[in-house]
């Protein structure tokens, strides 16, 4: 039996100024057997451009990635900067990539209906990564996108599966479907009576119930991530949220008072485990079926301990930790009388800030189990040091410095 498989290398061309055509397809009868392409969504985000490089740089699969775009032509272009930002060129690549034009949103993932049953015929694994990952968004836009979007996903899986099989569906989740659980939060568990801080939370919480409800048709393999930081040798990232916001306003002194408990966790992983990680995993045969943490677990610092590497490598004061709830109700009023930039920049980290008065554990004994020794979290404290020192060149997200001149540069970082 054979399948029809699209020529990647006649799929598309890229001129030398840089602009991007599409190439009528060539068509080739290749053995079923072959069929190994891996559909990502996402992939132009942060850890989805880190699983890109992976899969392009460590395996020779083809990967298709779907990309929110009017048009293939202009979905090719995004995947071309991508592939630029994160390995310095895409030419070497373009044989292996695939854009697809659609939106997770649409009906029928916004795809042609021949050209979606063409690409089912050519999967054979797929990880979904694209999210709303606001922690402002309202429950309803958020759960079009987390939910619904992931539904599509899953639609799509199984229309993959009808085609001749799919090995895997990898849903990349986060820790945070705990919400405010107190206490160890294992792998196995997902309802626990919690409450969330937010519709990124919930919505992530509903859309991994949605994929329980799928997982006795198809493979599921469901990863949770931390608080994600960049890269642990170069400290490079293309997202300066969550624990980047509260350092840049200690940097610049904006704490009066830090609204946190000393003694509350930060679960801290950088990118390069995470992608690494979800890379193994999404392989391995022993995952099918169950949820693994990406977590620093026992080895996550405390806000006290995060607080004494920040002054010592920002060089600010340290504020006096208050507690959360006395900040909001007595202090917080007094943002009034605060210069109007600076209470526009503590307003902007005050999504943040619940993170730091975090009661959950979070049991990564699966993920350690599966993955140990070649892939483990490394200590926050191991890495620290090139996180901000790529954030203070990056000027927390003002200049752009590509994935690629990170890693071309880090030798010259070294030696500093």
């Amino acid at each position: 039996m054979s399948t029809v498989v699209r020529d990647a290398r006649a799929e598309r061309a890229v001129h030398d100024d840089g602009r991007v055509s599409g190439v009528r397809a060539a068509r080739r009868e290749l053995p079923e057997r072959s069929r190994d392409g891996v559909l990502l969504t996402g992939a132009t985000g942060f850890v989805g451009m880190e699983l890109l490089a992976r899969y392009l740089q460590l395996t020779d699969r083809t990967v298709y990635a779907l990309i929110r775009a009017e048009s293939d032509e202009r979905a090719l272009k995004r995947l071309v900067e991508t592939l630029e930002v994160a390995l310095g060129s895409a030419r070497p690549y373009l044989g292996r990539v695939r854009a697809l034009a659609g939106d997770i949103t649409h009906e029928g993932l916004g795809l042609d209906p021949e050209v979606a049953l063409e690409v089912a015929g050519e999967i054979s694994e797929i990880v979904h990564g694209a999210a709303s990952v606001s922690f402002d968004l309202a429950l309803e836009p958020s759960r079009a996108i987390n939910v619904e979007g992931t539904r599509r996903m899953l639609q799509f899986a199984e229309l993959c599966r009808m085609q001749g099989g799919l090995r895997r569906f990898t849903y990349i989740s986060t820790a945070y479907v705990a919400g405010t659980h107190r206490g160890r939060f294992g792998e196995h568990e997902l309802d626990v009576g919690q409450r969330f801080r937010n519709p990124y939370e919930q919505t992530k919480f509903e859309a991994e119930q949605l994929v329980a409800t799928f997982a006795e048709r198809l493979a599921v393999t469901v990863v949770r991530p931390s608080i994600i930081v960049g890269d642990s040798a170069t400290g490079w990232t293309a997202s300066f949220n969550v624990l980047y916001w509260p350092l840049r306003a200690l940097a610049k002194g904006s704490y009066p008072v830090l609204p946190a408990r000393g003694r509350a966790h930060v679960d801290v992983v950088s990118v390069d485990y995470v992608a690494d990680a979800i890379l193994a995993l999404a392989g391995a045969p022993e995952a099918e079926g169950r949820t693994f943490h990406l977590t620093a677990s026992d080895d996550a610092v405390t806000i006290r301990q995060l607080l004494i590497m920040s002054v010592e490598q920002l060089g600010c004061r340290r504020p006096p930790l208050i507690s959360p709830l006395l900040f909001r109700w007595l202090l917080r009023p007094l943002l009034g009388r605060l210069q109007p930039r600076r209470k526009r920049f503590l307003r902007a980290t005050e999504s943040y800030l619940p993170y730091f008065a975090v009661s959950t554990t979070y049991d990564n004994a699966a993920a350690r189990a599966a993955l140990a020794p070649a892939i483990e979290p490394a200590p926050l404290g191991d890495y620290f040091a090139p996180l901000i020192a790529f954030a203070q060149r990056a000027n927390w997200g003002a200049r752009k410095i590509s994935r690629a001149e990170a890693v071309r540069d880090r030798p010259a970082l070294a030696r500093r």
